[in-house]
């Protein structure tokens, strides 16, 4: 079965807004309330470091560490990573899969409307 897919065809997002999911994996989004431009902002230097990331795979270890911090950095700054960005003491279920979840019910809901 394909996996379920918005109708705009974009991955499926929970209900509070929290995480999309991609292939039954849950991720988290970036911060609601990140002004556009310092979200365009933070977005630029994560494309940036992932493409320095790329580059330096070729054999410079200190390049691609410091590319990896970058990358780091910037999905910090849009929420992506490190403390949540939501204060009502949800955990944290980043990279857990949907069906293992308190999601679970809604994620079987979305594949079963994708089918």
């Amino acid at each position: 079965m394909a996996a379920p897919r918005s109708e705009a065809g974009l991955p499926p997002v929970t209900p509070d807004g929290r995480y999309l999911v991609v292939r039954g994996r849950l991720w988290r989004r970036t911060r609601p309330d990140l002004a556009p431009a310092d979200r365009e902002t933070l977005v630029t230097a994560l494309m940036e470091a992932r493409r320095a990331v790329k580059a330096a795979t070729a054999g410079d270890a200190d390049a691609l560490a410091g590319a990896r911090r970058a990358v780091d950095a910037a999905k910090r700054g849009l929420g992506e990573r490190g403390p949540v960005w939501w204060d009502d003491g949800a955990p944290d279920l980043n990279r857990h899969m949907a069906r293992n979840t308190p999601y679970a019910a809604w994620f079987a809901d979305q594949k079963d409307a994708a089918g």
